[in-house]
Formats: C-alpha cells, structure tokens, sequence
C-alpha cells in the first residue's frame, strides 16, 4: 500500500470521526438545553396558571349554595369532575372523601361536579340520591347540561382540578390513579398558601363494592356499551341489533373472548336495551376479576328481579356485591351494579344474566 495513500485515508477517517462527535456533542447540547426549557415551561405553567373563571351553569347544589371563584379565594380546591354510574369515578371517590376530611381544617375544600354520561344521571334527584347512598357530603354542582365541563374543556371522567389559593388551576389528573401525585400536589398548594402543620403522610382508604380498587392485571375485557349507539362485539343467531323497535333475540351460540348476546323481547335504543317481557336475558364472555353493568327498572316502574350464573353456574364465592352466593339480586334504581368480584382472574368466564320480570334497561358493562 502506498504510504501517502494511506495517510490521506487515515486523515479523512479522522476528520470524519471528529465530525460525528462534534455532531453527538451538539445533539447532547440542544437535548440539554431542551430539557432545561421543558423544566423552564413546566415552572412557567405553575407561576402563570389559569385562573378558575367560573362554576355557573349548574341546575343546582348539593350541601352547599352555589360557589363562585370569589368565595373560593383563600382556599385550596380540588373540583372533582364525575358521574355516579361510572367505574372508575368510583373507585377514585373514597380517596377524594379522604382528603376533603384530612384537610378540611386547613382550608382545603372539594367540590365535586357531576357530570351526566346517561340520560338518567341528569335527573337532579337521581344525583342527590346517588351522593347519598356513596357517602357524599362535600359540595356538589349537579352540571347536567355540561355548563361547567365545557368552560374547564375537561375531556373525560373522573377529572381532578387542583386551583391553589390564589384561585389559579394549578393542575389537572384525568382518570382513575395517580393518588400519591395527587395528595403531594395538595400537600404543597397548602404549604404555598401558609398553612402550618400541613401533615406528610398519606391517605390510603379502603373502598368495598363498586368502589374497591381494580385488580392488580389489567382486564382482558373492555368497557362496552349495549346501545345501539355504541356498542361492539355484539352477535345473535338472526343477525344483528334492530335499533329503535322491539324484537325477539335468539342467542348466539357461542361466543367469543368479548362477544355479547341477548335473549328474549328487547327494545334497543342508542343508551340501552329495555326487556319488553319477563324472562329475556345477557350473556358475555368476559376476561377480568370484576363484572359490572349499569343497570336500572323502568321510569316509574317497580323493582326487577335477575340472577346472574357464571359458566352456568351459581358465582359462589366469586359474586359482586349486588348479588348473593346463589346469584340472585335486585335492580332497585338506575346505578352501577357489582355483579363479578372473583378473587383470581385470568381465563376466559361466561356471564349470563336472566330477568324475571319485564322493564329491565342495560347500558354499559365495565370490568376490574
């Protein structure tokens, strides 16, 4: 090999390596930098947070007169944006009473917005009844027309707004989750706003029913609607749903991992399936620990009798807290009813519910 040849090449090769480091050190340089201006923006966000406006629009309170951000000022507030026939609002709710009751004498201060999902949850009513039976007793605006979600831009439920005490929205949590962030987050609001003997410990309660924590894998199976409006993984032997007038369903039969049937005299409408006659039933092959499913009788109508099998079996020990051991349970109110609660889950389960009397309305299932 020719000497000056080589040294030419091992000058270019060298010239080519220093050309990458230099470029490896400007690329570490500017991702540095933009993460010093991501930290920077972040600081930014909590000197310069959104005041909270307003909380007009609701049709009326719960345990308290309307609340406006004036009145507010001075206090710490989580708003907590919920529905009372959903899931994970649920199972959010004995942390969200835990906290409004371990630091309500610091001047710490929920409201909680009600948000409808079903027409029935706009029934004011229907939400004071609910708050009642869940053990509700801080504030609560029941925002049935979506006055105040749509001012918040607030995207799902559960929704938590933390607004410090100088009525600033300091930050917000969608979703179930996240309650160490959330109690720290208070924690420090309190702290910024002078409150003294602000305690460094957390709340960890332990919530029964439809409000006890999911299970530790997440579910196989998903949330799923029965209106027509919404829903997947239906199958029947005569086709598919007939939104809108009454039909005789002949089940499917058999289904698949999230596959759904019904049985019986159904009127299907975009929310739900109302039973037209005693005797019709639901079947879904589901993977989880928990089974739910909202339920409720006919307007007006009286209390309807069901009883839940698992792979055409009793539950035993595995039923929800709505039903008994034999299965048997009653739909007294529009709500989300705890039908499954195994203590191990993993395979794939039949659930099949049977209604012995007529007027029965199925909106959603939600699993655990």
């Amino acid at each position: 090999m020719n000497s000056r040849s080589f040294a030419a090449r091992l000058r270019t090769r060298l010239r080519t390596a220093l050309g990458v480091l230099a470029a490896v050190i400007v690329a570490l340089t500017c991702a540095q930098s933009s993460g010093q201006e991501a930290q920077a923006a972040g600081a930014s966000f909590l000197r310069t947070a959104t005041p909270l406006q307003s909380l007009e629009g609701a049709v009326s309170w719960l345990h308290s007169p309307p609340l406006t951000p004036p009145a507010l000022q001075g206090k710490v507030v989580l708003l907590d944006f919920w529905t009372y026939s959903c899931i994970n609002c649920l199972r959010t709710l004995p942390y969200v009473r835990a906290w409004a009751d371990k630091y309500r004498s610091l001047g710490f201060i929920v409201v909680g917005v009600h948000t409808p999902e079903f027409g029935f949850e706009h029934r004011p009513a229907n939400v004071e009844r609910a708050a009642s039976q869940l053990g509700i007793t801080f504030p609560v605006a029941v925002d049935s027309r979506r006055a105040i979600w749509q001012a918040l831009g607030v995207q799902g439920w559960p929704s938590l707004y933390f607004v410090d005490a100088t009525g600033r929205i300091r930050d917000r949590q969608v979703g179930e989750g996240g309650y160490e962030e959330a109690e720290r987050l208070i924690q420090q609001l309190l702290r910024e706003a002078g409150r003294t003997g602000v305690p460094r410990d957390l709340v960890a309660p332990q919530g029964t029913g439809t409000q006890a924590a999911p299970g530790p894998m997440p579910p196989g199976s998903a949330e799923t609607y029965v209106g027509a409006a919404r829903t997947e993984g239906f199958r029947s032997a005569d086709g598919g749903l007939r939104p809108g007038r009454t039909h005789d369903y002949a089940p499917a039969p058999a289904l698949a991992l999230n596959e759904w049937t019904l049985a019986g005299n159904w009127k299907v409408g975009d929310e739900s399936a109302e039973l037209q006659q005693a005797g019709g039933r639901i079947a879904y092959r589901f993977r989880a620990r928990d089974l739910h499913l909202v339920l409720g009788p006919a307007a007006e109508g009286p209390p309807v009798r069901f009883r839940v099998r698992i792979d055409g079996q009793p539950p035993g020990a595995d039923h929800g807290s709505d039903v008994n051991a034999d299965g048997f349970g009653m739909i007294d109110s529009h709500r989300l009813y705890q039908l499954v609660r195994q203590s191990q889950a993993g395979r794939h389960r039949l659930f099949e519910i049977e209604f012995f009397d007529r007027g029965a309305s199925a909106y959603a299932f939600t699993f655990g």
